[in-house]
Protein backbone atom coordinates (compact mmCIF):
# COMPACT_ATOMS: atom_id res chain seq x y z
CA UNK A 1 0.00 0.00 0.00
CA UNK A 2 1.29 3.42 -0.86
CA UNK A 3 1.23 6.12 1.75
CA UNK A 4 -1.09 9.00 0.95
CA UNK A 5 -3.38 6.78 -1.11
CA UNK A 6 -6.57 4.94 -0.13
CA UNK A 7 -5.91 2.39 -2.86
CA UNK A 8 -4.86 -1.05 -1.61
CA UNK A 9 -3.30 -3.14 -4.34
CA UNK A 10 -0.88 -6.02 -4.67
CA UNK A 11 1.71 -5.17 -7.35
CA UNK A 12 3.24 -8.64 -7.19
CA UNK A 13 -0.06 -10.20 -8.28
CA UNK A 14 -0.16 -7.96 -11.37
CA UNK A 15 2.08 -9.75 -13.87
CA UNK A 16 1.77 -7.14 -16.61
CA UNK A 17 2.38 -4.20 -14.29
CA UNK A 18 5.21 -6.04 -12.56
CA UNK A 19 7.10 -6.65 -15.79
CA UNK A 20 6.52 -3.03 -16.83
CA UNK A 21 8.06 -1.85 -13.57
CA UNK A 22 10.96 -4.30 -13.61
CA UNK A 23 12.20 -2.63 -16.79
CA UNK A 24 12.45 0.61 -14.79
CA UNK A 25 14.08 -1.11 -11.82
CA UNK A 26 16.78 -2.43 -14.14
CA UNK A 27 17.45 1.05 -15.47
CA UNK A 28 18.04 2.21 -11.90
CA UNK A 29 20.28 -0.77 -11.15
CA UNK A 30 18.45 -1.76 -7.98
CA UNK A 31 18.74 -5.17 -6.34
CA UNK A 32 15.82 -5.11 -3.91
CA UNK A 33 12.26 -3.83 -3.78
CA UNK A 34 10.04 -3.34 -0.76
CA UNK A 35 6.31 -4.01 -0.99
CA UNK A 36 4.00 -2.79 1.77
CA UNK A 37 0.83 -4.81 1.11
CA UNK A 38 0.13 -8.10 -0.64
CA UNK A 39 -2.87 -10.37 -1.09
CA UNK A 40 -1.98 -13.65 0.61
CA UNK A 41 -4.60 -15.51 -1.46
CA UNK A 42 -3.24 -14.40 -4.86
CA UNK A 43 -0.74 -16.12 -7.13
CA UNK A 44 2.62 -14.35 -7.30
CA UNK A 45 4.65 -16.86 -9.30
CA UNK A 46 5.01 -14.85 -12.50
CA UNK A 47 6.15 -11.61 -10.89
CA UNK A 48 8.46 -13.28 -8.39
CA UNK A 49 10.05 -15.27 -11.21
CA UNK A 50 10.49 -12.12 -13.29
CA UNK A 51 12.07 -10.33 -10.33
CA UNK A 52 14.38 -13.28 -9.78
CA UNK A 53 15.40 -13.33 -13.43
CA UNK A 54 16.28 -9.64 -13.07
CA UNK A 55 18.39 -10.34 -9.97
CA UNK A 56 15.99 -8.46 -7.69
CA UNK A 57 15.13 -9.43 -4.13
CA UNK A 58 11.91 -8.66 -2.25
CA UNK A 59 11.62 -7.26 1.27
CA UNK A 60 7.99 -7.78 2.25
CA UNK A 61 5.73 -6.21 4.86
CA UNK A 62 3.37 -8.90 6.20
CA UNK A 63 0.62 -6.54 7.38
CA UNK A 64 -2.38 -5.08 5.58
CA UNK A 65 -4.65 -2.19 6.62
CA UNK A 66 -7.20 -4.65 8.05
CA UNK A 67 -4.73 -7.12 9.52
CA UNK A 68 -2.17 -5.27 11.61
CA UNK A 69 -1.43 -4.11 15.14
CA UNK A 70 -3.50 -1.14 16.28
CA UNK A 71 -1.28 1.23 18.26
CA UNK A 72 -4.35 2.47 20.15
CA UNK A 73 -5.24 -1.09 21.24
CA UNK A 74 -2.14 -3.25 20.89
CA UNK A 75 -3.24 -5.96 23.34
CA UNK A 76 -6.59 -6.53 21.63
CA UNK A 77 -5.18 -6.41 18.11
CA UNK A 78 -2.43 -8.93 18.91
CA UNK A 79 -4.67 -11.95 18.46
CA UNK A 80 -4.92 -15.29 16.68
CA UNK A 81 -6.91 -13.94 13.72
CA UNK A 82 -4.17 -11.40 13.03
CA UNK A 83 -1.39 -13.98 13.35
CA UNK A 84 -3.21 -16.37 10.99
CA UNK A 85 -3.02 -13.70 8.29
CA UNK A 86 0.65 -13.00 9.03
CA UNK A 87 1.55 -16.69 8.94
CA UNK A 88 -0.47 -17.22 5.75
CA UNK A 89 1.59 -14.49 4.09
CA UNK A 90 4.78 -16.25 5.17
CA UNK A 91 3.40 -19.52 3.74
CA UNK A 92 2.67 -17.79 0.44
CA UNK A 93 6.11 -16.22 0.00
CA UNK A 94 8.57 -18.55 1.73
CA UNK A 95 8.91 -20.66 -1.41
CA UNK A 96 10.49 -17.85 -3.40
CA UNK A 97 14.26 -17.86 -3.04
CA UNK A 98 14.47 -14.13 -3.77
CA UNK A 99 12.47 -13.15 -0.69
CA UNK A 100 15.21 -11.38 1.23
CA UNK A 101 13.38 -10.56 4.46
CA UNK A 102 10.04 -9.87 6.14
CA UNK A 103 9.04 -6.72 8.01
CA UNK A 104 6.90 -7.50 11.06
CA UNK A 105 5.62 -3.93 11.22
CA UNK A 106 6.10 -0.39 9.97
CA UNK A 107 6.03 2.69 12.23
CA UNK A 108 3.68 1.14 14.78
CA UNK A 109 5.45 3.38 17.30
CA UNK A 110 5.42 7.00 16.14
CA UNK A 111 5.75 8.98 19.38
CA UNK A 112 6.67 8.49 23.04
CA UNK A 113 3.17 7.46 24.12
CA UNK A 114 2.98 4.63 21.62
CA UNK A 115 6.19 3.01 22.90
CA UNK A 116 3.83 0.90 25.04
CA UNK A 117 3.24 -1.07 21.80
CA UNK A 118 6.85 -2.25 21.72
CA UNK A 119 6.25 -5.61 23.48
CA UNK A 120 3.60 -6.49 20.90
CA UNK A 121 5.81 -5.53 17.96
CA UNK A 122 8.57 -7.68 19.41
CA UNK A 123 6.13 -10.53 20.06
CA UNK A 124 4.99 -10.54 16.42
CA UNK A 125 8.63 -10.60 15.29
CA UNK A 126 9.32 -13.51 17.67
CA UNK A 127 6.22 -15.37 16.47
CA UNK A 128 7.18 -14.97 12.80
CA UNK A 129 10.67 -16.29 13.43
CA UNK A 130 9.26 -19.20 15.44
CA UNK A 131 6.72 -19.99 12.72
CA UNK A 132 9.39 -20.05 10.00
CA UNK A 133 11.51 -22.41 12.10
CA UNK A 134 8.61 -24.65 13.17
CA UNK A 135 7.39 -25.08 9.60
CA UNK A 136 10.86 -26.10 8.45
CA UNK A 137 11.24 -23.21 6.02
CA UNK A 138 14.58 -21.80 5.00
CA UNK A 139 15.93 -19.12 7.33
CA UNK A 140 14.32 -15.86 6.20
CA UNK A 141 15.30 -12.79 8.28
CA UNK A 142 12.53 -10.98 10.17
CA UNK A 143 12.84 -7.41 11.44
CA UNK A 144 11.01 -4.16 12.09
CA UNK A 145 10.78 -0.86 10.19
CA UNK A 146 10.69 1.98 12.73
CA UNK A 147 9.73 5.63 12.50
CA UNK A 148 12.64 8.03 12.96
CA UNK A 149 11.53 9.39 16.35
CA UNK A 150 14.63 10.92 17.93
CA UNK A 151 13.45 10.39 21.51
CA UNK A 152 13.01 6.62 21.18
CA UNK A 153 14.80 5.53 17.98
CA UNK A 154 17.77 4.02 19.82
CA UNK A 155 15.62 2.53 22.58
CA UNK A 156 13.51 0.68 20.03
CA UNK A 157 16.60 -0.56 18.22
CA UNK A 158 18.12 -1.85 21.46
CA UNK A 159 14.80 -3.35 22.54
CA UNK A 160 14.53 -5.39 19.35
CA UNK A 161 18.08 -6.67 19.89
CA UNK A 162 17.99 -7.49 23.61
CA UNK A 163 17.16 -10.66 25.47
CA UNK A 164 17.46 -14.30 24.55
CA UNK A 165 18.10 -15.44 20.99
CA UNK A 166 14.51 -16.53 20.42
CA UNK A 167 13.13 -13.01 20.97
CA UNK A 168 15.80 -10.92 19.27
CA UNK A 169 15.17 -9.51 15.82
CA UNK A 170 17.27 -10.57 12.83
CA UNK A 171 17.73 -6.95 11.72
CA UNK A 172 16.48 -3.45 12.46
CA UNK A 173 15.61 -0.62 10.08
CA UNK A 174 14.17 2.86 10.35
CA UNK A 175 12.62 5.40 7.98
CA UNK A 176 14.81 8.50 7.73
CA UNK A 177 14.08 11.81 5.99
CA UNK A 178 16.64 13.96 7.77
CA UNK A 179 18.94 14.47 4.76
CA UNK A 180 17.25 17.14 2.63
CA UNK A 181 19.36 18.36 -0.30
CA UNK A 182 21.47 20.40 -0.18
CA UNK A 183 22.98 18.81 2.91
CA UNK A 184 25.96 16.80 4.09
CA UNK A 185 26.92 13.85 6.26
CA UNK A 186 27.27 16.14 9.28
CA UNK A 187 24.55 18.70 8.55
CA UNK A 188 21.95 15.95 8.17
CA UNK A 189 22.93 14.38 11.48
CA UNK A 190 23.82 11.10 9.82
CA UNK A 191 27.26 11.26 11.41
CA UNK A 192 25.62 11.11 14.84
CA UNK A 193 23.44 8.18 13.81
CA UNK A 194 26.52 6.28 12.71
CA UNK A 195 28.15 7.06 16.04
CA UNK A 196 25.05 6.08 18.03
CA UNK A 197 24.84 2.70 16.31
CA UNK A 198 28.56 1.96 16.06
CA UNK A 199 28.27 -0.98 18.48
CA UNK A 200 24.94 -2.30 17.22
CA UNK A 201 25.22 -6.01 16.58
CA UNK A 202 22.55 -6.91 14.01
CA UNK A 203 22.18 -5.63 10.43
CA UNK A 204 20.87 -2.07 10.27
CA UNK A 205 19.57 -0.17 7.25
CA UNK A 206 17.26 2.66 6.21
CA UNK A 207 13.85 1.21 5.37
CA UNK A 208 12.85 4.51 3.72
CA UNK A 209 14.79 7.62 2.74
CA UNK A 210 14.59 10.44 0.21
CA UNK A 211 13.50 13.80 1.66
CA UNK A 212 11.51 15.81 -0.89
CA UNK A 213 11.48 19.20 0.85
CA UNK A 214 13.75 20.59 -1.88
CA UNK A 215 14.82 19.32 -5.29
CA UNK A 216 15.98 15.77 -4.78
CA UNK A 217 19.50 15.13 -6.01
CA UNK A 218 19.99 12.07 -3.80
CA UNK A 219 23.38 13.29 -2.65
CA UNK A 220 22.95 11.13 0.44
CA UNK A 221 23.54 8.01 -1.67
CA UNK A 222 27.26 8.79 -1.84
CA UNK A 223 27.51 8.92 1.96
CA UNK A 224 25.32 5.88 2.52
CA UNK A 225 27.61 3.68 0.44
CA UNK A 226 30.88 5.25 1.55
CA UNK A 227 33.20 4.15 4.33
CA UNK A 228 31.57 6.84 6.48
CA UNK A 229 28.61 4.50 6.90
CA UNK A 230 29.15 1.01 5.51
CA UNK A 231 30.60 -0.42 8.72
CA UNK A 232 27.31 0.40 10.48
CA UNK A 233 24.52 0.79 7.89
CA UNK A 234 23.68 -1.74 5.20
CA UNK A 235 22.29 0.69 2.64
CA UNK A 236 18.66 1.67 2.34
CA UNK A 237 15.41 1.87 0.39
CA UNK A 238 14.41 5.01 -1.46
CA UNK A 239 10.77 6.05 -1.07
CA UNK A 240 8.98 5.69 -3.48
CA UNK A 241 8.66 4.21 -6.97
CA UNK A 242 5.35 5.53 -8.34
CA UNK A 243 3.82 8.95 -7.71
CA UNK A 244 0.77 8.66 -5.45
CA UNK A 245 0.11 12.31 -4.69
CA UNK A 246 2.80 12.87 -2.07
CA UNK A 247 5.51 14.06 -4.50
CA UNK A 248 7.86 11.20 -3.64
CA UNK A 249 7.35 9.18 -6.81
CA UNK A 250 10.25 8.47 -9.14
CA UNK A 251 7.85 7.72 -11.97
CA UNK A 252 4.25 8.52 -12.90
CA UNK A 253 2.20 5.56 -14.09
CA UNK A 254 -0.62 5.82 -16.59
CA UNK A 255 -1.84 2.39 -17.58
CA UNK A 256 0.94 0.69 -19.51
CA UNK A 257 3.00 3.85 -19.86
CA UNK A 258 5.69 5.04 -17.46
CA UNK A 259 6.87 8.63 -17.30
CA UNK A 260 10.23 8.97 -15.58
CA UNK A 261 10.25 12.02 -13.32
CA UNK A 262 13.32 14.18 -12.68
CA UNK A 263 13.87 12.30 -9.42
CA UNK A 264 14.25 9.05 -11.37
CA UNK A 265 17.19 10.36 -13.36
CA UNK A 266 18.75 11.95 -10.28
CA UNK A 267 18.61 8.64 -8.42
CA UNK A 268 19.86 6.71 -11.43
CA UNK A 269 22.91 8.96 -11.61
CA UNK A 270 23.49 8.71 -7.86
CA UNK A 271 23.35 4.90 -7.93
CA UNK A 272 25.59 4.71 -11.01
CA UNK A 273 28.33 6.54 -9.13
CA UNK A 274 28.53 3.94 -6.37
CA UNK A 275 30.20 0.57 -6.06
CA UNK A 276 29.90 -2.23 -3.55
CA UNK A 277 32.03 -1.87 -0.41
CA UNK A 278 35.23 -3.86 -0.60
CA UNK A 279 35.46 -7.11 1.32
CA UNK A 280 32.75 -7.58 3.92
CA UNK A 281 31.92 -3.88 4.20
CA UNK A 282 33.21 -3.80 7.78
CA UNK A 283 30.51 -5.85 9.50
CA UNK A 284 31.05 -6.99 13.08
CA UNK A 285 31.50 -10.73 13.26
CA UNK A 286 30.84 -11.16 16.98
CA UNK A 287 28.53 -8.39 18.14
CA UNK A 288 26.85 -8.79 21.52
CA UNK A 289 23.12 -8.37 22.23
CA UNK A 290 21.96 -4.94 23.34
CA UNK A 291 20.78 -4.15 26.85
CA UNK A 292 17.02 -3.76 27.15
CA UNK A 293 16.32 -0.04 27.70
CA UNK A 294 14.95 0.97 31.12
CA UNK A 295 11.57 2.66 31.44
CA UNK A 296 11.70 6.45 31.17
CA UNK A 297 9.62 9.46 30.20
CA UNK A 298 10.10 8.62 26.52
CA UNK A 299 10.11 4.82 26.81
CA UNK A 300 6.87 3.44 28.24
CA UNK A 301 7.90 -0.20 28.65
CA UNK A 302 8.13 -1.37 32.24
CA UNK A 303 8.94 -5.06 31.77
CA UNK A 304 11.22 -7.11 29.56
CA UNK A 305 8.59 -9.87 29.39
CA UNK A 306 6.58 -10.33 26.20
CA UNK A 307 2.98 -11.38 25.60
CA UNK A 308 2.74 -15.09 24.85
CA UNK A 309 1.42 -16.20 21.50
CA UNK A 310 -2.41 -16.31 21.70
CA UNK A 311 -3.31 -19.93 22.45
CA UNK A 312 -5.56 -20.51 19.38
CA UNK A 313 -2.66 -19.45 17.13
CA UNK A 314 -0.24 -22.02 18.49
CA UNK A 315 -1.75 -24.80 16.40
CA UNK A 316 -0.48 -23.07 13.26
CA UNK A 317 3.09 -23.89 14.26
CA UNK A 318 2.35 -27.57 13.53
CA UNK A 319 -0.50 -27.51 11.05
CA UNK A 320 0.27 -24.37 9.06
CA UNK A 321 -1.90 -21.28 8.76
CA UNK A 322 -4.12 -22.41 5.92
CA UNK A 323 -5.73 -20.00 3.48
CA UNK A 324 -5.25 -16.34 4.36
CA UNK A 325 -7.98 -13.68 4.38
CA UNK A 326 -6.53 -11.73 1.47
CA UNK A 327 -7.33 -8.04 1.10
CA UNK A 328 -11.10 -8.47 1.36
CA UNK A 329 -11.29 -10.21 4.73
CA UNK A 330 -13.30 -8.61 7.59
CA UNK A 331 -10.20 -7.62 9.56
CA UNK A 332 -8.54 -8.69 12.79
CA UNK A 333 -8.03 -5.69 15.04
CA UNK A 334 -11.07 -6.36 17.24
CA UNK A 335 -11.50 -10.04 16.41
CA UNK A 336 -10.07 -13.24 17.76
CA UNK A 337 -8.44 -14.20 21.03
CA UNK A 338 -5.64 -12.01 22.42
CA UNK A 339 -2.70 -13.14 24.52
CA UNK A 340 -3.52 -13.99 28.13
CA UNK A 341 -0.06 -13.92 29.66
CA UNK A 342 3.44 -12.44 29.55
CA UNK A 343 6.62 -14.49 29.67
CA UNK A 344 10.24 -13.61 30.20
CA UNK A 345 12.46 -13.26 27.19
CA UNK A 346 14.45 -10.10 27.64
CA UNK A 347 17.25 -8.99 29.88
CA UNK A 348 18.18 -5.53 31.11
CA UNK A 349 21.23 -6.74 32.99
CA UNK A 350 24.68 -5.41 32.33
CA UNK A 351 25.49 -8.76 30.72
CA UNK A 352 22.85 -9.16 28.02
CA UNK A 353 21.64 -12.69 27.37
CA UNK A 354 21.75 -14.33 23.99
CA UNK A 355 24.50 -15.41 21.64
CA UNK A 356 26.36 -12.86 19.55
CA UNK A 357 24.98 -12.17 16.09
CA UNK A 358 26.95 -10.49 13.40
CA UNK A 359 26.00 -7.07 12.56
CA UNK A 360 26.75 -5.12 9.94
CA UNK A 361 27.10 -3.43 7.00
CA UNK A 362 26.47 -5.56 4.17
CA UNK A 363 23.10 -5.72 2.36
CA UNK A 364 24.11 -5.63 -1.40
CA UNK A 365 23.52 -2.26 -3.30
CA UNK A 366 20.43 -2.05 -5.57
CA UNK A 367 16.45 -1.41 -4.74
CA UNK A 368 12.65 0.16 -5.58
CA UNK A 369 8.69 0.53 -4.78
CA UNK A 370 5.18 1.44 -6.50
CA UNK A 371 1.60 1.52 -5.31
CA UNK A 372 3.37 -0.76 -3.04
CA UNK A 373 6.97 -0.83 -4.26
CA UNK A 374 9.80 1.09 -2.55
CA UNK A 375 13.18 1.73 -4.32
CA UNK A 376 16.31 0.54 -2.62
CA UNK A 377 20.00 0.17 -2.91
CA UNK A 378 20.78 -2.29 -0.15
CA UNK A 379 23.99 -4.09 0.64
CA UNK A 380 22.27 -7.46 0.69
CA UNK A 381 25.20 -9.56 1.82
CA UNK A 382 24.49 -8.82 5.49
CA UNK A 383 20.98 -10.10 5.23
CA UNK A 384 21.79 -13.11 3.08
CA UNK A 385 25.09 -14.39 4.44
CA UNK A 386 24.57 -17.08 7.03
CA UNK A 387 27.71 -15.99 8.83
CA UNK A 388 26.45 -12.46 8.87
CA UNK A 389 22.81 -12.72 9.74
CA UNK A 390 22.09 -15.95 11.51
Amino acid sequence: MVRGSSLVADPIADEKGCKRDIAEFKKLGVNTVRVYTVDNTANHDACMSALDDAGIYLVLDVNTPKYSLNRAQPAMSYNDVYLQSVFATIDTFQKYSNVLAFFSGNEVINDDASTSCAPYVKAVTRDMRQYIKSRGYRQIPVGYSAADVSSNRKQMADYMNCGTDDVRSDFFAFNDYSWCDPSSFKTSGWDQKVQNFSDYSIPLFLSEYGCNTNTRKFEEVASLYSTDMTSVFSGGLVYEYSEEGSKYGLVTLNGDSVNENDDFNALKSAFAGQSNPSGDGGYKANGSPSKCPPASADWNVTTDSLPTMPSPAQKYLKSGAGTGPGLSGPGSQSAGTPSDNFQSGGSSSSSPSGKPKSGAAGLRPDIVATSAWCVVLVLASSLLGASTFL
